[in-house]
């Protein structure tokens, strides 16, 4: 039997684009034992649109009481900046059509009760996918023990789970070692996002927002702008060219 796996770091609140890959997996590994991105990532923010343009929503962290991993980061305790981030989406949102709808699930995200960075945005994606009726299988790549880094782990985790084929996203371009994965049989797709236009509001369209905004501007009718495919590497880098 196939099975297809997908294994990214855990973002904040994401984008539409990554439930896309969630669609796409059998498997789906937060990769959070990895070291938390130096400076601005979207393991911590995620982009909004507002009649002001895009402003970010940014998950505070508490660098004293934090490690180095995802994993080892925490969340400043004061819950204020919770309050707050809520507080922002209602208004930004008050004109949304499905408003009621989104609230119901930031109200559900943020009232997770735990200051654990990778907790958190697990949490988050996990409820927005069961909420979407997605059916893929999560696991943590920290509950595995297996080493490694780079190409060569995403190999073994690959294998752990007995995959053949792994999707990923533009960022891997440039580290990949595709020869590492087919000697050991993994096709490795890319994901070939169609970012399907919606009624949003503020002015003209972007894809790249939180996944709150497409809940908020379509309700039920984000499912059916979830399917993106995913093309061979191959063939991705040749029609690049």
């Amino acid at each position: 039997m196939s099975v297809t796996i997908v294994i990214l770091q855990p973002m904040f609140i994401p984008w539409l684009g990554l439930f896309e890959q969630i669609r796409l997996s059998d498997i789906y590994v937060h990769y959070d034992d990895v070291q938390l991105p130096q400076g601005r990532s979207f393991t911590t923010r995620v982009q909004i649109k507002t009649s002001a343009g895009i402003t970010w929503l940014t998950a505070p962290v508490d660098r004293t009481h934090s490690g180095a991993m995802i994993n080892e980061t925490c969340l400043v305790q004061d819950n204020n900046w919770r309050i707050k981030h809520l507080k922002s989406l209602k208004q930004w949102y008050a004109r949304a059509p499905f408003v009621d709808t989104m609230m119901e699930i930031a109200n559900q995200i943020y009232a997770f009760d735990s200051n654990n960075l990778a907790l958190f945005n697990l949490h988050a994606i996990e409820l927005v996918t069961a909420w979407l009726g997605l059916k893929t299988r999560f696991s943590s790549s920290s509950e595995l023990g297996i080493a490694g880094s780079s190409t060569r782990r995403l190999v073994d985790i690959c294998q752990y789970y007995k995959a053949d084929t792994y999707v990923t996203g533009l960022g891997a371009l440039h580290y990949l070692d595709y020869e590492q994965f087919e000697s050991y049989g993994i096709s490795v797709r890319y994901m070939d996002y169609e970012k399907r236009t919606y009624p949003q509001l503020h002015g003209t369209f972007t894809p790249f927002v939180s996944i709150l905004d497409t809940i908020a501007n379509c309700g039920r009718k984000t499912e059916e702008l979830i399917r993106s495919g995913a093309i061979y590497w191959k063939d991705f880098l040749l029609r690049g060219q």
